[in-house]
């Protein structure tokens, strides 16, 4: 198997792993295990029933995750690869064992919100490395980061996107802190009780939630019609519309989490579309890179080839 083909399995699995987590989560199945890791209930092998099968369901779909992502570590390491490339395999590795350590904390701790949190933001970042590495392996294995951005625009969208994905972390950050705190209807999908204003402290951490998650919209929008006004290219216009509409989209749903007071399906499928954003925007950010790269390199190979012709005559 192919390092990009592997690197983009995990990228899936990775996904399906955070959302399927939201579900673990919102199902109240966090400690179908007990309070024990890496046992489940004493036993290597549990009754699997009820919050107990979908836990572990949930710890077995990691330890697939793990396997191959030690497997894609080992393909990249022991591969004609850059510098670059094995730090960001590093780092993900790094990473899936600080998350092994994370998910074992939360159980034995018994699901403590800053620690989730925490668990949250780790995999994202295990999943922003997992894309750079498939979006890497594509270049490296005769991808060209082909597109129609000139010469001075990369280091300026790469900067704005940059921003986008800071954006989204904190508004994942908080949008799981205010969920395993049970603040998510401190607040109507309005305002807060009778007052547009905060008052609590959970009111006030929905509305910042509500804020970030609004900023980041109207600058994915305003990255949308910048790109079109100043002609990026196709490529990176088709993924900036499709983020844009993700989200939109997870504003409506978001409201419609609040208003049926949280059902769990509607909860689950609101981060599902939010990893599905992250997915998009950091796709994105690492395509724009690979299309950095490539005109860097077409820049170099047309300056020795015009040195050559010039030494020639």
């Amino acid at each position: 198997m192919t390092i990009k083909r592997l690197a983009f399995i995990s990228v899936l699995l990775t996904y399906f792993l955070i959302v399927f987590g939201g579900y673990v989560a919102s199902s109240n199945s966090g400690m179908g295990c007990g309070p024990e890791w890496p046992l489940c209930n004493g036993d290597v092998v549990p009754a699997l029933k009820g919050a107990t099968l979908i836990e572990y369901m949930h710890r077995i779909i990691g330890a697939l995750l793990g396997f191959l992502s030690i497997l894609l570590f080992f393909k990249l390491i022991f591969t004609n690869v850059g510098q670059t490339a094995r730090f960001v395999a590093l780092a993900m590795l790094g990473l899936l064992i600080i998350q092994v350590l994370l998910g074992a904390v939360v159980v034995v701790r018994d699901l403590p919100s800053i620690i989730i949190t925490i668990h949250l933001i780790i995999a994202m970042l295990f999943l922003a490395c997992l894309i750079w590495i498939w979006r890497y392996s594509g270049l490296e294995e005769g991808g060209n980061g082909r597109g129609n951005l000139g010469e001075g625009k990369q280091e300026t969208v790469i900067k704005h996107l940059n921003i986008v994905l800071f954006l989204l972390m904190f508004t994942l950050a908080f949008g799981a802190y205010i969920k395993h705190q049970s603040y998510g209807l401190a607040c109507g999908w309005l305002g807060c009780r009778q007052s547009i204003f905060p008052i609590a402290t959970p009111e006030l951490l929905q509305t910042i939630h509500r804020g970030l998650a609004l900023l980041t919209t109207l600058y994915i929008l305003l990255l949308t019609y910048w790109s079109f006004l100043k002609g990026w290219g196709r490529s990176l216009q088709r993924r900036l519309v499709l983020s844009s509409l993700t989200v939109l989209s997870q504003l409506v749903i978001g409201a419609g989490v609040i208003v049926t007071t949280i059902d769990i399906p509607l909860a689950v499928f609101h981060l599902a579309v939010a990893t599905g954003l992250f997915v998009f925007i950091s796709e994105t950010r690492f395509y724009a890179g690979n299309m950095m790269i490539s005109t860097s390199l077409n820049r170099m190979s047309k300056g020795n080839w015009q040195s050559g012709r010039r030494s020639l005559d």
